[in-house]
């Protein structure tokens, strides 16, 4: 392996996505506990675009270059993996490049039915969602999870992992205002096993409290676990 690889950089340190150019830069060396990732394709997530516009720096030791999730083929091996395997993984940025390290245990292993440059789109939502959902949440079988923002990327896994990890009923509940999409939201999230969607708010319609609250009392029966994905102006519960 060359001692230096393409990456892309911030031209001026901030500014549109012009701004973002090929450039030289020095391969890095994973430490110990490390696995070295030659990227096939990274994710695009809100951090990197408010990043390049210069509203995000990254934290304290985290390269500068763009990039918090990648998929490709393991160079340097680590922990469960070995060179030549194919992963996806969460970094803390650095994947906008040729190369990129990462946490050994911050990687997972390629789902069979996926390509390369769709599965470097799962770490932020999957890992997302065991976390919250899983980890801290404790889903479990027969209970069951409302997902605020049913349609997101979060949502949508989040609906998806519940039914398959512990058979567990998913219901969205759609607090916020969707412009320019045709059709009943609901429909998009069936397939996913959401029953239950609160789907009625379509194009132009601003929620307001009554709506919240009326659509509070229908979905909040029963609940198991509702994450705090939209931060305040979710569910009420109590201490």
């Amino acid at each position: 392996m060359s001692e230096t690889m393409t990456a892309i950089a911030i031209e001026g340190g901030k500014g549109p996505a012009e701004a973002l150019k090929a450039v030289t830069a020095n391969r890095p060396e994973p430490g110990p506990g490390q696995i070295l990732i030659k990227v096939t394709a990274a994710g695009v997530n809100r951090p990197d675009l408010l990043q390049r516009m210069g509203f995000y720096p990254p934290p304290p030791g985290a390269p500068e270059t763009l990039g918090l999730e990648v998929a490709g083929e393991v160079m340097v091996g680590s922990g469960r993996w070995k060179a030549g395997d194919k992963v996806c993984a969460l970094l803390g940025g650095g994947g906008y490049a040729e190369y990129a390290i990462v946490d050994a245990r911050h990687a997972l292993p390629i789902p069979g039915d996926l390509d390369l440059i769709h599965a470097a789109a799962l770490p932020e939502t999957v890992f997302t969602v065991f976390a919250n959902v899983f980890e801290h949440g404790a889903l479990k079988a027969g209970e069951t999870l409302l997902v605020h923002g049913g349609t997101s990327g979060i949502g949508t896994t989040a609906i998806a992992m519940a039914k398959v990890k512990v058979s567990a009923i998913a219901r969205s509940f759609l607090l916020i205002s969707v412009e320019g999409v045709d059709g009943d939201l609901g429909e998009l999230l069936l397939p996913l096993g959401a029953p239950g969607v609160d789907a009625e708010h379509g194009e132009g319609h601003e929620r307001d409290e009554e709506d919240g609250d009326e659509a509070e009392d229908e979905f909040t029966e029963g609940l198991g676990l509702v994450p705090g994905a939209l931060g305040d102006g979710g569910v009420e519960g109590e201490d």
